[in-house]
Parts: C-alpha cells; structure tokens; sequence
C-alpha cells in the first residue's frame, strides 16, 4: 500500500477559486491523499493561484514564495502552482518562479493527484503552453456542453468519478457526467456552487476569458445536486457564482433557465438562502427581476458589473449603457423589493476618460445608493484590447481619481449603511465566539466584500449557534456594518453545537 501523503490547499482569489479548491480536494482525499489546514503541515503545498489583475498575480506570487521558505524548516517537500495565473502563464511562470516545483494548468486536474506523486517524488512535470481556451469550444453555444474540454468546478466531461462506496466521508460523489468530487475545506455555513465557467462577452480591459475560456453552462441536476449535498454538510447559505450569471442557460436552450432553477434550489431542504453573484447589466431582464424579488429563501441581493458609467467610456471597455439607465435599472429593482441589497465595482483612469466622465460617474454614485463599492485604477492587462489603446491615463492622475471616488465610495456606503437604521435584516450567523460577540451578515451582505452585520443586546433564554438564521432590527452602523438587535428572547451562548459549528 502506498504511503499516505499530506496536501494543504492555498486559494487565493475569488469564490470560483474556493470552488476549484474544494474540487481539487475532493479529487485528492478520493485517491488517498491526506487534506490538512496549514502548508506547514503537508508534504505538498498547492497554492490556488488568482491571474485578474497585477496586486492579484503579485500576491500569488508571495503566497508561492511563503510556501517555498517552509521547505527549510518544515515537513513540506514540494509547491505547486495551480489556478488562474497557474493558466494563464504556464511555462513561462514556471520559467520565472523556479521556486514552484510545478505549474499545473486546468487540463491537469483530473490528474491532480499522479502529477502531485511525481513532483513529490522528484520527476519532473513539464508546464504547459498557454492556449487561448475560448479556442478550445465551439463557437456555437448549444454545441459546447459534449465538448471533452477541462472545466473546473464542472468534474469531468466523459470518464465516471469512483463509486458513493468508494469515497471517505466528507466528499461528495460525482453524480453525473459533469458533476465534480468535491470536500468542503472549511465549516462555514456559506459555500459557492458554480453555475457556469467561462465569458463570452468581450470587454476591452479583461482577460479571463482567454484563459477561463468561452460560457459553459453546468446542467440544473448538478447544480440542484451539489446544493443538496451541501446542504447535508450543513450549509444554510449558497452563493452561485460564475463570471457571468446572467448568461446561464443559453447553450442549454433556454436564457431563463436561471429563473427556473432559482426556486427549486431554495426548496432544498437545509437551505436558507440562495444568493447570486455576478450578474451584467446589459443582460438583465424583467422575468430575471421579479424571481430575485419575489422568491422566498433568494436573496433580494443584485452584484451588477457597472465598471462606469459615461458612455464613452463604456463604448471603449467594449460595454453598454449609461447613467440614466443604470438608475431606471435600480428603481425597477426597489420598486419590487425596497431593502434590495445592490452592489458594483468600478474602474477609473480608463484610456481616454477625461474629467467630465468621472464627474458623470460620480453623479451616478451619488444618486445609486449603493450598499457596497468596489474602486480600482486602471492599469493595462497584457493581451487585451484596451492595452493597445493611445491615450492612456497617466499614473499619477489614475492614482488620483483612485483615491477621490474611493473616498466618496466610502462616504456614500457609510450613509446607505446608515438609512438601513430601523429596517428589520435576516441575518445568517457566522460565528459566536470572537470578541465582537454574534457576528453574521443580512440578504444585502455577501460573504467578505459587503459588511457585516453585529447582534447586540442579547436577553433572554435562547442561544445562537453558527448557521443559525436570527431576525434582528438594525439600530446602528459602523461604516457599512451594521449593529442590529434581535428580539428580546434571543441570547448569545457558547453552546456545544455552536462550538462544533464554528471549529
């Protein structure tokens, strides 16, 4: 019998990352391999690496090094490099970073495992040559799902994963021919599904598709599937994420699929909420609106992709619409659902953006009423169209406008925060032990970008525990947190369910 190695997974990124972990860590607990938290304490270190933006490929590289130094003075023999900047560069990052024992792209992962025993073993992995993955699938759509194309988060396109029978507890079985292994790496009551991969669009300032790869569709059984898997590891929260939600459905057949599937996943049993990411402005519909709004147990929660909203620039990035729009956009979600919990993130200092554009989005900021913004300055990505563009925005000047929509951003989150006051907010507990006492989030606050929201004032008899749903009237904001009480028969305990819950 071979010897039992050790793995700690490293993810950096965002929640698609987190996904593709958990499915690498299915696929490796399924062969033997030993799942363990810290990197100190594993044979192999395999860090989840994040390719969007330069401070994102910077960080994996650090996480990368960090990992490197343990080999020092620590059980672990090896580090490997996976994920998006694993992807994007492949031979060219391991040329780079000769620290990385090995850089294995997407196409590696049904091999996860044999590729980790060689490197460990002291054979040599050969890293790849990038291909732009939107080459790799039909142009059409409706012909992509058959496609034998590598698709984390989505399991494997032909061969069968092993049998219920034949996996430790804890992971979860590949029940069709695109449903993933997958062994959750944390307690949270929130987990990620995904519900596509890959982007058709073609803004002018993004990458990912040409290493993310055209849309993909997962079919609603194994969406519906992992969610109820998820559940029965007691997840009460389940965030779909995708590079675009939006698009969900059109290589099946159907564009409003996503309104048909949102329903059945909040009928899952366990299941609290479902909230969802990553939705595009252009592509949002009334029918899309109303089950938003309208569906018990779904989040009233909209993550719309506005990155501006001068029309020039829009026209530039390769996007659509305006500030009128985006604004009639909003008013018909509160008109549905008034506590609608809206977010967006930004770009300033885009080629060709003069004063006039970012006083227009500015004024766009103001009257949106925001709930959670997220600002950045643009810097050229290599390989996209806006990195061939002339008249750039000089540093300094990117920097500036940075930092003064930045600033108002956070002015203007503070004072939505701020009109919450009096509203009653559901909120999911996260945990009960730290210093701040019950700490969760409401419908409007996704896990880690929008705030959370602090339980204060506990009487009573009762206790919360971690994944406990708490209804609670906000009485004050920090920020763009929030301070909420619930009813007075409520209390905070440490009790044993919630330790375990929160361990």
């Amino acid at each position: 019998m071979p010897e039992r190695r050790t793995v700690a997974l490293v993810t950096l990124g965002c929640a698609r990352n987190e996904v593709d972990s958990e499915e690498l860590a299915g696929r490796l607990a399924a062969d033997g391999w030993e799942l363990v938290e810290e990197a100190a304490d594993a044979d192999v270190a395999v860090v989840n690496t994040c390719g969007f933006v330069e401070a994102a490929k910077k960080d994996s590289v650090d996480a990368l090094l960090e990992a490197n130094d343990l080999k020092d003075h620590g059980r672990t023999q090896a580090v490997v490099a996976v994920g998006c900047m694993a992807e994007r560069y492949g031979k060219e990052l391991a040329e780079a970073l000769p620290e990385a024992d090995g850089v294995l792209g997407f196409d590696d992962y049904t091999d996860i495992s044999d590729r980790l025993r060689t490197i460990l073993s002291g054979g040599a992995h050969v890293p790849h040559v990038p291909r732009d993955r939107r080459k790799l699938l039909p142009i059409s759509p409706a012909e992509r799902q058959g496609a034998a194309v590598a698709l984390p988060g989505h399991g494997d396109a032909a061969a069968p994963g092993p049998s219920p029978a034949d996996l430790p507890d804890g992971v979860a079985p590949a029940s069709g021919p695109r449903a993933p292994l997958r062994r959750r790496l944390d307690s949270s009551p929130v987990a990620s599904v995904k519900l596509a991969s890959g982007c058709d669009r073609r803004c002018s300032f993004c990458a990912i598709p040409s290493f993310r790869g055209a849309f993909v569709s997962r079919r609603p059984s194994d969406v519906l599937g992992e969610t109820r898997w998820l559940a029965e590891q007691g997840v009460k929260e389940v965030m779909l994420v995708s590079e675009n939600n939006t698009s969900y459905g059109k290589d099946l057949g159907d564009i409003r699929l996503l309104e048909t599937l949102l329903p059945e996943l909040a009928a899952v049993d366990g299941i609290e909420r479902i909230r969802v990411s990553y939705l595009q402005p252009a592509e949002m519909r009334p029918g899309l609106i109303d089950v938003l709004t309208g569906t018990e147990k779904v989040a009233p929660y909209f993550d719309l992709s506005f990155q501006h909203s001068a029309p020039g620039v829009l026209r530039a990035m390769r996007r659509f619409g305006d500030t009128d729009r985006f604004l009639e956009l909003l008013d018909t979600i509160r008109a549905r659902a008034p506590q609608a919990g809206v977010r967006s993130n930004f770009i300033v200092g885009f080629p060709g953006e003069s004063e006039a554009d970012l006083a227009e989005l500015e004024r766009f900021l103001v009257a949106a009423r925001l709930d959670a913004i997220g600002v950045f300055g643009y810097s050229d990505e290599e390989g996209t169209e806006a990195a061939t563009y002339e008249n750039k925005t000089d540093p300094e000047t990117v920097a500036e406008r940075l930092d003064r929509v930045s600033r108002l951003a956070e002015e203007l989150t503070a004072q939505r925060a701020e009109e919450r006051v009096g509203e009653t907010v559901r909120v999911l507990v996260e945990s009960v032990d730290g210093e701040d006492g019950p700490v969760g989030r409401g419908a409007h606050q996704a896990p880690e970008t929008d705030g959370q929201t602090f339980l204060t004032g506990l009487t009573g008899s009762s206790q919360l525990s971690v994944g406990q749903m708490v209804e609670a009237k906000v009485v004050a904001t920090e920020g763009v947190d929030l301070v909420a009480e619930p009813p007075p028969d409520v209390v905070w305990g440490c009790s044993e369910s919630s330790e375990e819950a929160g361990a």
